[in-house]
């Protein structure tokens, strides 16, 4: 199995790549996020590389970085999502974007992904909630996004006041933890709700 490729960019189409490696040329299909990182062409690149191998074909799927590689087979776990969606949804949606999205339970993020309809993003988010914590949610949520992602309190208020002003649930919920990071465990729900408001007018 090949698990990462060192070579030089031969050839950038829109959602693939040709790596030359040795005299040897691999197609690689990338996100859009990849795509848009990658050098020209005849510059040297690294890509983390998943392999599917299957009875008609093997497909390699490249990726810049290891968290969108992480990402990658995390949402592949998910029935309905095979390699093309979640390369769809990484297309959309950087790591970062997807935590925020998830511990939010923001269906509406997920689903702007093209093949990604409401039903689908629903599952997405509810699975990958419990079993994400290995890349950056789990227990370690609040440590990482400022916010529990299920339950009361002053945190879920701030965001859901947010998200009744028309802001986005993922905006919102990274804008409190963001503004909760700056005033404490003990901040009132009205200081969170203006601090967030100041990070979203940033």
């Amino acid at each position: 199995m090949i698990a990462r490729l060192s070579g030089i960019v031969e050839l950038l189409g829109e959602d693939r790549v040709i790596v030359e490696v040795g005299g040897i040329g691999y197609l690689v299909f990338c996100s859009a996020r990849t795509m848009g990182r990658l050098p020209g062409d005849r510059v040297p690149v690294q890509l983390h590389i998943e392999t599917h191998v299957r009875e008609d074909h093997i497909h390699l799927y490249g990726f810049i970085d290891s968290a969108e590689h992480e990402w990658f087979r995390l949402l592949t776990t998910v029935q309905g999502v095979g390699a093309r969606v979640a390369l769809a949804i990484l297309s959309a949606m950087g790591p970062d974007d997807l935590v925020r999205a998830i511990a939010s339970g923001d269906k509406a993020a997920v689903s702007q992904a093209n093949g990604v309809g409401s039903k689908l993003a629903g599952r997405i988010v509810a699975e990958l909630k419990d079993k994400a914590g290995g890349i950056a949610l789990g227990p370690s949520v609040r440590t990482v996004t400022g916010i529990a992602p299920s339950g009361g309190g002053v945190d879920a208020d701030a965001v859901s006041a947010l998200v009744n002003l028309g802001y986005g649930r993922s905006e919102a919920f990274a804008a409190v933890a963001r503004a909760g990071g700056r005033l404490g465990d003990e901040a009132p729900l009205a200081a969170l709700i203006r601090a967030g408001l100041e990070e979203l007018s940033q």
